[in-house]
């Protein structure tokens, strides 16, 4: 493929044993090694290859997390009151409390709502 140049397997610099006798110990390979033809990606300084977690058990930690929100909002909205249906309606208005006469009143009873 490559004029016939030795491509060697394609293992990422950084699960090498970096406590090995390399002769370029910062990317950790030998001199006279061949150099993989993506070695801007097997590198060292390139992004690390996320092995902390399976694939099946991050997904199972995704569907927990889902189904706790979830869950959380259905019991919210359960529990949750929610806003009287009627304003509620004072005799004289709330007159007196809001501050006298000018004041702007509330619903007495017999009212229309949304004029």
């Amino acid at each position: 493929m490559n004029g016939g140049y030795i491509n060697p397997p394609a293992i990422k610099r950084s699960l090498r044993d970096p406590y090995a006798d390399w002769w370029d110990k910062q990317e950790r390979r030998n001199y006279g090694e061949p150099v993989h033809e993506d070695n801007d990606i097997l590198g060292v300084f390139s992004l690390e290859e996320y092995n902390h977690v399976k694939p099946g058990k991050g997904a199972l930690q995704i569907g927990a997390f889902v189904a706790c929100v979830l869950t959380l909002c259905g019991v919210t909205s359960y529990l949750y009151p929610d806003k009287p249906a009627v304003p509620r309606e004072y005799p004289d208005g709330l007159d007196r409390e809001l501050g006298g006469k000018g004041a702007v009143r509330a619903h007495k009873p017999g009212d229309e709502y949304f004029k």
